[in-house]
């Protein structure tokens, strides 16, 4: 590996560890800025619905964003909303502003759903040049950043510090992060598809390619699954199981824990069991762990559990990428389709559970997650390229021969 992709590479771990950073800031912080926006189970959903339509229109818009002004552009871009929208939230916090804070993770999910799929197009790229699986290892950066995240706001919290204090230092800190990994990341990236430029072949239908969407309903699943911690695990803990907000939010940490580690050592076991049996071991785990949650009655094996949720979460969404992208030619475009289809789950998720949770509690809402977790079980075949992946190796060979 030269430096500029080692560079590349490392500035990679940055941008997957700064929006971590940045949500779990927040996503800990939830129940003191539910207290000051009083704030119903159903109101914090629909102001979490700010999340979700920022990060749908950010996700749609991300693929044409990508092929026209490449990787590069869209992640500075993307990122830098990311940053700016804990300005708001900050601001909406101290002037106990529901709209403001529904404004803030609004421009938080813009910059997450446009900057995440350029980030993962870029991740998928290096991955191709370097032979090497590195997607799991990034995405364990982003939870990675989430744990510290969660345990600079469990001190916050514990430390009773307003809010809006806490998410302006973070702020100036995700600032300079972004200033610094940028530079190492080349232009030009995504901007055509590897080949479909200089072959004339038309653009592939990828609705009407059945793995891919199998594999798209991998990441609707196991995204959901995810988000539903991300969003929903404090107020679960504390509404649902009794926990006061700072331990709501180190059961959250543990989560993220757990996913920081699952993703981390996720490339030995997919080098030695392959991606569907691994895909389905996380799919069994993240079920088992939302089964404990949602029925038992004792806080502390719930708790426990968020390990298994947290394990079985953390492969599915990275996994299901690398596997995108390699289905077919226009990998930009494969990958932005699935994670757009991923991307579903944040857009119903929030207002969805919040509804549920405002009728029937936020443990019962959970159920809606446990089902898609066990479909996820059987869809794993999906994630099997290699029948695929063949042919086309023996095309671009072929190509190569000839030119």
């Amino acid at each position: 590996m030269n430096l500029a992709t080692r560079q590349r590479r490392q500035a990679l771990f940055l941008f997957f560890l700064l929006p971590g950073i940045a949500m779990s800031s927040w996503v800990t912080r939830t129940p003191d800025i539910r207290d000051r926006l009083e704030a119903s189970t159903g109101q914090m959903g629909w102001i979490l619905f700010g999340l979700s339509l920022g990060s749908m229109i950010g996700v749609l818009s991300s693929g044409r964003l990508v092929s026209r002004f490449g990787t590069r552009a869209v992640m500075g871009v993307g990122t830098t909303l990311i940053v700016a929208s804990l300005a708001v939230i900050s601001v909406g916090s101290l002037l106990s502003s529901a709209p403001l804070v529904m404004a803030g993770l609004f421009v938080f999910g813009a910059g997450m759903g446009g900057g995440e799929v350029a980030i993962n197009v870029d991740a998928a790229d290096v991955e191709r040049i370097t032979g090497k699986t590195t997607m799991p290892i990034l995405h364990g950066c982003f939870s990675l950043g989430t744990v510290l995240g969660a345990g600079t706001g469990i001190a916050a919290t514990a430390a009773r510090l307003p809010v809006h204090w806490h998410l302006a230092a973070v702020t100036l800190i995700t600032a300079a992060m972004l200033l610094y990994a940028i530079r190492f990341v080349p232009s030009g990236t995504g901007i055509h598809a590897p080949g479909q430029a200089d072959t004339g072949h038309p653009r592939p239908k990828l609705w009407k390619d059945t793995q891919l969407v199998l594999i798209g309903a991998i990441v609707l699943a196991m995204a959901l699954a995810e988000g539903a911690a991300n969003d929903w695990l404090p107020l679960l803990m504390v509404d649902g199981h009794g926990l006061n907000a700072t331990t709501g939010s180190l059961v959250y940490t543990a989560f993220a824990a757990s996913m920081t580690i699952g993703r981390f050592v996720g490339g030995y076991f997919l080098d030695r069991f392959g991606r569907t049996n691994v895909v389905r071991a996380s799919a069994v785990s993240g079920a088992l762990g939302l089964l404990l949650v949602i029925f038992s009655d004792s806080a502390v094996l719930a708790g426990a559990a968020v390990l298994l949720w947290g394990l079985g979460a953390s492969l599915g969404f990275p996994v299901a990428l690398s596997a995108a992208g390699e289905t077919g030619p226009d990998e930009t475009a494969r990958v932005s389709l699935v994670a757009t289809i991923g991307y579903v789950a944040f857009l119903v998720g929030p207002p969805g559970l919040g509804f549920l949770g405002d009728h029937w509690g936020l443990r019962s809402a959970m159920l809606v997650v446990l089902v898609f977790v066990v479909s996820a079980v059987f869809l794993a075949p999906a994630v099997d390229t290699r029948r695929r992946s063949a042919p086309a190796a023996a095309v671009r060979h072929d190509d190569t021969t000839r030119s």
